[in-house]
């Protein structure tokens, strides 16, 4: 019995389906402006009304690893992953900037988001990239540019001083040392199986 890979789809909801997840796929920011995400989320935030099911009165102190592994989706899934049109890219900025801080510029962590450890490391990646791309803004520290330290008389850049008239190195430990018996046994003895000894005997005399 062959198996048959590719179905017909079965209805044309479905057919409508995939086109609209198609579409989405390569114009992701289309979708933030649909009707459809205005009336499930509104003017709140994708993650805002996010809450897991965790046993117990403490929550985790980290999020799953995943919520998709293959076919089958955890109970429950993060905000990404339960809305499949949602899709992490880095010119997708209106979904990226739910995942950053106003006031600091840095992304949320996944413990208040609520987002899987895979959908993070996604985020990750596409907000870095949106500022690689100038996409989003971020703040550059301001840096005071001192003319003094670019002159050509600061002491860093000048040139050598002559070295000194003396007898030896510049330095004391710069001169060599020979070390004590005392020593020179203490190494041997440590080496002792390493050393090989070259023990030269003289030809036996033939008579």
């Amino acid at each position: 019995m062959q198996q048959r890979i590719c179905q017909p789809f079965s209805t044309a909801a479905d057919q409508a389906t995939f086109d609209t997840l198609s579409r989405y796929r390569e114009r992701p920011w289309e979708y933030l402006e649909s009707e459809e995400y205005i009336e499930r989320y509104g003017n709140r935030l994708v993650w805002a009304d996010y809450r897991r099911n965790h046993k117990g009165a403490i929550p985790p102190q980290k999020t799953r690893k995943t919520c998709i592994r293959g076919d089958k989706v955890s109970g429950n899934p993060c905000p990404i992953c339960r809305d499949p049109k949602i899709q992490v890219d880095y010119r997708n900025v209106k979904l990226l900037e739910q995942f950053i801080c106003s006031h600091s510029g840095e992304t949320y962590h996944p413990t208040r988001t609520g987002v899987c450890r895979k959908q993070f490391k996604n985020l990750t990646k596409a907000i870095q990239d949106a500022k690689d791309h100038g996409l989003l803004r971020f703040q550059v520290p301001h840096v005071e540019v001192r003319p003094e330290d670019y002159c050509g008389t600061h002491g860093a850049v000048g040139k050598t001083p002559p070295p000194p008239q003396q007898e030896g190195p510049w330095y004391s430990w710069y001169q060599w040392q020979a070390p004590t018996e005392k020593e020179v046994a203490r190494v041997r003895q440590m080496y002792q199986p390493f050393l090989k000894e070259n023990v030269v005997r003289a030809p036996s005399e033939t008579t």
